[in-house]
């Protein structure tokens, strides 16, 4: 059972709610660019990853059968005392590699490359705990692998992970403040906004995913004391999720290559985060705002094209939840037609966010070729080809008509 997938909807009602209570209150701590952002991250992630979880899922069943002195047998797990305190100590100790984990993410280069994605966001809601990477299958297992050298189940681990998690859903918010003595022993949203600040002060601390305990144990541990300025240090300045996970990957791939020094082009992938050769430092210097000019990125709109990007993502949301049904009933492969469409229209969407010249083509090709994918999808799951092709026809049909009113009223805007 997969509680994560369980979960989703139970977290766009919250973040529906969030937002009424944010336009009630006039706290402003919604944008749509942003939210629409950090969503169409969490997609791009939750999507490719029932393409990616294989490898890690794979390598943790070779190291358990082939590395692990002994197997802890699914029967401890029950729901018996002892069985739940089984699960207890299994879910404490991922959440200390956990602890561990997210700090490699802000420490260590390659890390923070998959990692800096759930920070981007300029704003902090319930939509940015769904703004996660989509390359954390290339080397975040690492630091798991202790649990299964100790004989922890597969099951176990997968359902444990998912509690985990979900908790940290609840304490991406702006809404709750101070909680007295849970401040002190758990992960809440005053210690949680304190991770995502970019405040000097703020910076690499408060790295729990349930516990705070670790923080305080370790040395990591920082009150909230000061307004939170969101974001990181060197902006993504993009509301395209492909852009958001490949950001800083280009950038230390730009720093090796560049570099001369061989131990540099090693070194800049896992050396710590931030550290760059001296050579690349004194031809490219990076250039670092204060806080006090920081402007959080706005993108390119009009009413319309917020209006139509509002609608294409309602229907990338049910995109979405579709590819995972397919996967389950009809198999990866079935689903894939779905979801390069899906990351083909968060891309695209993306692009015409940021407003870059090439998104207008991008998105007519787009809704030019969504009927072939329907085709596609048609043949992989022995449906009637003629009804999926008449079907897509008629989204992209729709679609390019209100597409063509959103390039008509930037241009009366433009004249």
């Amino acid at each position: 059972m997969d509680l994560i997938a369980l979960a989703v909807p139970f977290f766009l009602l919250a973040i529906g709610i969030e937002w009424y209570v944010d336009r009630v209150r006039g706290t402003g701590f919604f944008r749509f660019n942003d939210a629409i952002g950090s969503l169409a991250t969490g997609a791009y992630n939750s999507t490719t990853g029932l393409f990616t979880k294989v490898i890690s899922i794979g390598i943790y069943a070779v190291v358990l059968d082939h590395f692990a002195p002994f197997q802890m047998p699914l029967s401890w797990f029950d729901g018996s005392p002892r069985g739940l305190l089984a699960w207890l100590g299994v879910l404490l100790l991922w959440d200390f590699m956990y602890y561990w984990k997210h700090r490699l993410g802000h420490e260590v280069s390659v890390f923070w490359a998959a990692h800096s994605v759930h920070h981007q966001s300029e704003e902090y809601n319930l939509t940015t705990a769904l703004r996660q990477t989509s390359t954390d299958f290339l080397i975040g297992w690492v630091v798991y692998l202790p649990m299964f050298l100790i004989g922890v189940p597969v099951e176990v681990f997968l359902t444990v992970s998912a509690i985990d998690l979900i908790y940290q859903f609840w304490v991406h918010t702006r809404h709750v403040g101070r909680l007295g003595w849970l401040d002190y022993w758990f992960v809440t949203p005053s210690n949680h906004r304190v991770h995502h600040a970019q405040n000097h002060r703020y910076i690499d601390k408060n790295y729990g995913g349930i516990l705070i305990v670790w923080d305080r144990l370790f040395g990591t541990f920082e009150p909230e004391s000061e307004p939170v300025v969101f974001g990181v240090r060197k902006p993504l300045r993009s509301f395209n999720p492909v852009n958001a996970n490949l950001h800083v990957y280009r950038s230390l791939l730009a720093d090796s290559l560049e570099t001369a020094k061989w131990s540099d082009k090693w070194r800049v992938w896992f050396g710590r985060t931030g550290w760059r050769p001296d050579d690349v430092s004194a031809t490219r210097p990076l250039k670092i705002l204060p806080l006090d000019e920081f402007v959080p990125y706005q993108g390119v709109r009009t009413q319309q094209q917020i209006v139509y990007l509002g609608l294409q993502f309602v229907f990338a949301i049910v995109l979405t939840f579709l590819i995972g049904n397919v996967a389950v009933t009809f198999g990866l492969s079935a689903a894939l037609p779905i979801a390069v469409g899906l990351w083909v229209l968060l891309a695209c969407l993306g692009a015409l966010a940021d407003g870059v010249v090439w998104s207008v083509y991008a998105e007519w090709v787009r809704l030019a070729v969504s009927p072939l994918l329907a085709v596609w999808l048609a043949v992989m799951i022995d449906a009637n080809i003629l009804e999926f092709f008449v079907a897509a026809s008629a989204y992209s049909a729709t679609s390019a008509v209100g597409f063509a009113q959103v390039l008509r009223s930037r241009l009366s805007l433009a004249t």
